[in-house]
Order: C-alpha cells, then sequence, then structure tokens
C-alpha cells in the first residue's frame, strides 16, 4: 500500500520506518528541509533502537522524504497525521500544528479524484478528528469525509527505546473509524502483523490512548505513595510491589517506586485528561494526584541529600542520568530537571552525566558541567543522585571510590547496598 506521513519526529519517523519493513511504499512529509535531506541520507531524527537500521535499509526504496504535500497526496493512497500535540500547564492541547497538517492535506486532496484517507496518529483529546480535523480538511479539500474522503485514527503505543520493536510487535492495535472503507484500509497495513485489530469508532480510539496512558501513570504514582510510606515504615516497597503484582488482577508492570514519570507521553496525557474532564464539569481528583505525587517525587531526592549534607552550597554533587529513562536522549518532562534546578537553586557545583542526552539537557542547563563518563561525574563529588535506569549504572562500584564522600541516593532502585564498597547509600522510596 502506498502510505504518506506528515511529521517525522519520533512518531513519525518510526511508523514511516515500521510501514517500510512491513512492504508498503513510504513517503514522509516534513517542512523542514534540512530534516528532509537528514531521512533522504538515512539519519532519523531522534535515537530508537534499530530504527536508524530499518531506514538505512529502506531509503531510496520504499521510503523516501519531501516537503511536497501534492506530491506525497498523489502518490499515496493513506495520510497519517504524525505531528506534535504540545500541552500547557492547564492541560490544553496545542492542536495548531494538526490544524495545519489537515489544512495542507487538504488543499492537496482537492485535486485528486480518488478515494483518500486521512488517519490521525497524534495524540488528540476525544472529539478532535471529527472535529477539528474533519472540518478543516473537508473546507480546503471539497470532498466530504465517508464519501470520497476516509477519516481514521490510529493511536500508537510506543515505549521510547523500544518503539521499532512495539510497531512491529505490538499487543494491540486499535483503529477508530468514519466508515468501513477506511477501516478496512488501515486495518490492512497491519496484515502482516500477528495481533488482533480492535475497531471502534474514532471517539473511542482517541480515548483509549488517553486512558491507556493515564492508568500506567496512576499505577507509577500508586507504587511511589506506597514507597514514601514504607520508607517512613522501614519497609522495602519492592518486596511488597513484588507480591502485589502477582496478583493476576494486578500485574507487576509499573509498580517500581521511584523518581517519577517523564516522557513526552505520560504527563501530558495526563493533563490533557484532567483538562478535558473540567471542561465537561467534572472534577477528576484521582488523575489530579497522580500528577501530585509526581511533581513532588523528584524533589524528594534533594530532600534526603540535605538531611545527610546539611550544606549543599558550593558542593561538588554529580546526577547520573538526564534523559527521562534508559535507551532515549529524550529529556521532556525527564525527573532530573526538577532536581537539577533545585540543586542550583541551592548553589550546588553539579557535574552531570548521560550516555545520550547529555547535549539535549545542555539547552536547558547550560551553567553545569557534563561529564563524558560516570566516572569523571563522580570524581571529587559529596554526593550522588542516580536518576536514569541505564545499564551502565547498574555495574558501578569501585567508580564510587573517586569520590570526596561516598554518600550515593538511588532515585530507580539501581543497586544493592550489599554489594557495595563502603558507599553511604539511602534509596528513596526503599
Amino acid at each position: 500500500m502506498k502510505v504518506s506521513i506528515i511529521g517525522s519526529g519520533y512518531v513519525g519517523s518510526v511508523t514511516a520506518a515500521c510501514f517500510a519493513e512491513l512492504g508498503h511504499e513510504v513517503i514522509c512529509i516534513d517542512i523542514d528541509e534540512e530534516r528532509v535531506r537528514q531521512l533522504n541520507d538515512g539519519y532519523p531524527p531522534v535515537w530508537e533502537e534499530g530504527l536508524e537500521d530499518l531506514m538505512n535499509k529502506h531509503v531510496g526504496k520504499r521510503l523516501i522524504a519531501t516537503s511536497d504535500y501534492d506530491y506525497a497526496v498523489q502518490n499515496s493512497d493513506i495520510s497519517f497525521i504524525c505531528v506534535g500535540t504540545p500541552s500547557s500547564e492547564n492541560g490544553e492541547i496545542d492542536l495548531s500544528i494538526v490544524a495545519a497538517a489537515s489544512k495542507s492535506l487538504g488543499e492537496s486532496i482537492a485535486s485528486k479524484n480518488a478515494y483518500h484517507t486521512v488517519v490521525v496518529k497524534s495524540t488528540v483529546v476525544p472529539g478532535t478528528t471529527e472535529g477539528v480535523v474533519r472540518s478543516i480538511l473537508e473546507d480546503y479539500s471539497g470532498h466530504k469525509a465517508g464519501d470520497t474522503l476516509g477519516l481514521a485514527m490510529n493511536p500508537e503505543f510506543l515505549r521510547e527505546g523500544r518503539a521499532v520493536h512495539d510497531f512491529l510487535n505490538p499487543d494491540k492495535i486499535v483503529v477508530g473509524s468514519l466508515d468501513r472503507r477506511s477501516d478496512s484500509l488501515v486495518s490492512g497495513l497491519y496484515r502482516d502483523i500477528d495481533c488482533e485489530v480492535t475497531s471502534v469508532n474514532i471517539r473511542t480510539a482517541e480515548m483509549i490512548k488517553y486512558v491507556n496512558n493515564a492508568f500506567l501513570a496512576t499505577k507509577i504514582s500508586f507504587a511511589n505513595e506506597v514507597g514514601n510510606i514504607c520508607k517512613r515504615l522501614g519497609i522495602d516497597t519492592y518486596q511488597v510491589m513484588d507480591a502485589v503484582g502477582r496478583d493476576f488482577r494486578i500485574n507487576p508492570a509499573f509498580l517500581n517506586s521511584g523518581a517519577g514519570f517523564g516522557g513526552s507521553c505520560f504527563p501530558k496525557d495526563v493533563r490533557a485528561l484532567i483538562g478535558s474532564a473540567k471542561d465537561l464539569d467534572y472534577y477528576p481528583s484521582l488523575l489530579e494526584s497522580v500528577i501530585e505525587v509526581n511533581e513532588l517525587q523528584p524533589l524528594q531526592m534533594v530532600e534526603i541529600l540535605e538531611d545527610k549534607l546539611p550544606e549543599i552550597k558550593n558542593k561538588r554533587i554529580a546526577v547520573l542520568g538526564l534523559a527521562f529513562k534508559n535507551d532515549t536522549d529524550d529529556i521532556r518532562e525527564s525527573r532530573s530537571i526538577p532536581v537539577i534546578r533545585k540543586l542550583l537553586e541551592k548553589g550546588a557545583d553539579i557535574h552531570a552525566y548521560d550516555p545520550l542526552a547529555s547535549d539535549n539537557m545542555n539547552k536547558i542547563f547550560p551553567e553545569i558541567t557534563y561529564a563524558s563518563s560516570a566516572q569523571e561525574a563522580l570524581e571529587g563529588a559529596q554526593a550522588c543522585l542516580l536518576m536514569t535506569e541505564w545499564d551502565e549504572f547498574r555495574k558501578l562500584n569501585t567508580e564510587f571510590d573517586s569520590m570526596d564522600r561516598k554518600l550515593l541516593i538511588d532515585g530507580r532502585y539501581l543497586l544493592n547496598p550489599e554489594e557495595l564498597d563502603d558507599v553511604e547509600y539511602e534509596g528513596l522510596c526503599w
């Protein structure tokens, strides 16, 4: 099948490369000419395990990039909108990029006589696809949705760092469509993947995405709330959650206590669901608590540090881990950000290290020192805050010997204090 992808960021580039891997002919559309050149050279704009290999495998064969909407639409049957939907502090998502993409698509579809399907893969609140996107497409194309214009919503459930694997090995595929033809076409794109397609209406598909992420975020905040209580009772919360997770009704995933969740999805999606609920005159107290717990959680790292090291000013503090999770360079909503900000307010001399995310964090905090290794960051430090679950951090031991004071505050339950040599270890929730 011939597919065009609008937006070549995280979701767009992964979707394009994986559809090409499934045998489809894919055209990426991006208004950034430099990014178009980069994609045509086989370089993805984001780091994802296996993504560059797929790009190099298919670029120039099944995968090309262009800034020309007319060319892409005329040479494809289905167009996916995969652009960003950033949110404000009150949870409202910014649909300006979605609206602009819809307008450009509509203008290009106007000169096309054949049936064309537009699929929203961007995360949008229920009602957006049938409201904002549909009206813009119809206005600018002259085609009627459900007649000569197909309309669908196909949410993504990708984990950053595992996105390529998740796309090709999904546990669910959801297609919300306006008409049967759109449903059949979009579902057909996944015919070579061994996974049942759940077909629903468009608003339900939009809601499934938000509820999926909000529930996972709720599990994390619940685990952190329990962990904070366990910490004060002298109980290992990981032993508690290990037993609780064995209950088939609960499942052990996302029950690890720690510094909280971040990234481009969970915080934004929970806030957007909160905002939507309030627009409907409903106060979502549980979801508000999920965000509140998550905002306070990383700051407890600093509280523990101050309890152990009362005077932080001018003290060298090592921060290991800057990405919001391991195996990505994404720092959006990283729990390291509020920690670093608070340490800077208190006058700390911060030396940070991350295998992939230092350059990105440097754009936010150019005033701190970025080390080229964990060993370099630890050298001469009075304390170390462990913030991200990188595998290389699990092997740390003798590296702590270079610290002036071997004080380690573990925000991710990465290290076993019994296996460390003379390290003053303190866990966030354990």
